[in-house]
């Protein structure tokens, strides 16, 4: 089995090299690939790309999330995010292929406070998710054998994070003010990954449970009940942390203000994923912890 992977060097993208590799044939992209043209940026040359390797699989992390950024590159959030997705569901189509994609809780509006289900109605606030959303129904309207996993609030331990943005804060700051009406489930990326491993191979088994599913760790927090725990955890871990607990003040959306509009409700309900797959994603404390664990003993 071949398999065709794209965004290879993102948080997900990584991941996936590992989790990936053991079931085939692993053929990985970035935008700077120069055998193969791995850039969203032009879509044709992903149409070649898909024609030349002639996958089983197609693996699509590549993503514009420049969330702000993209309130004034339209254009460019759309052509990556929803017009070369298209594509990829079109040479996948064609070509019989399997193709798996990335999507986002950024699709609905943030209203309400239970966990969305799949079959829940969208209504992106911002370019990003309107983008992200036309990909997905571009995916959809081919016809192509896929599976879409929304999913939110993705970290890893490569690269910057949330985690290490509060950390390197919380030792040179006596306060801090975090964002406390967002609510959502971080999400490691390896967790993402190993999950997307499992579910090729469920389906190449079983074709009829292709579609869209959410994807999440269990539970649920805020920024500011994920930056209180990081800090907590570094500080009992033995990392020189100034801010006391009492000093992580909790601030409305709106003390920050931004370019795009952000959802306030981004609890995903992952019900279907569980019950077709057999699989119950970890509370989000349990990947964090392990992130964590990884990063500060190396500064320690």
């Amino acid at each position: 089995m071949k398999i065709l992977l794209f965004g290879k060097n993102g948080q997900v993208g990584w991941e996936l090299q590992r989790s990936l590799a053991p079931l085939g044939e692993l053929v990985a992209l970035s935008t700077s690939s120069r055998t193969l043209c791995g850039d969203f940026t032009n879509p044709d040359g992903i149409a070649e790309t898909v024609r030349t390797v002639a996958p089983d699989i197609i693996v699509n992390a590549a993503a514009y999330t420049a969330v702000d950024k993209a309130e004034s590159e339209i254009e460019l959030s759309r052509t990556i995010n929803a017009t070369a997705p298209g594509v990829l569901a079109q040479e996948a189509r064609r070509s019989g292929a399997w193709l798996i994609h990335y999507s986002t809780d950024y699709v609905f509006d943030g209203s309400g406070d239970r966990p969305w289900l799949e079959t829940d109605s969208t209504g992106p606030l911002n370019v990003y998710g309107k983008t992200k959303l036309e990909g997905e129904q571009a995916i959809l309207a081919s016809g192509c054998k896929h599976l879409i996993f929304r999913t939110s609030w993705v970290y890893a331990a490569r690269g910057s994070n949330f985690a290490k943005t509060m950390l390197r804060l919380a030792q040179e700051r006596d306060r801090l003010s975090v964002i406390d009406d967002q609510i959502g489930a971080p999400t490691g990326a390896d967790l993402l990954a190993d999950i997307t491993a499992y579910a090729v191979r469920t389906a190449l088994q079983r074709p009829d449970i292709g579609g869209l599913y959410h994807l999440a760790a269990g539970g649920r927090t805020s920024w500011h009940g994920y930056a209180s725990f990081v800090i907590d955890f570094a500080r009992q871990f033995g990392l020189d942390i100034h801010v006391a607990p009492e000093a992580i003040q909790p601030v409305p959306t709106s003390a920050f203000p931004l370019p795009a509009a952000r959802p306030k409700n981004s609890r995903l309900d992952t019900r279907k994923l569980q019950d077709v797959f057999g699989l119950n994603p970890p509370h989000w404390q349990y990947g964090i912890t392990r992130m964590l664990t990884e990063i500060l003993e190396k500064q320690l």
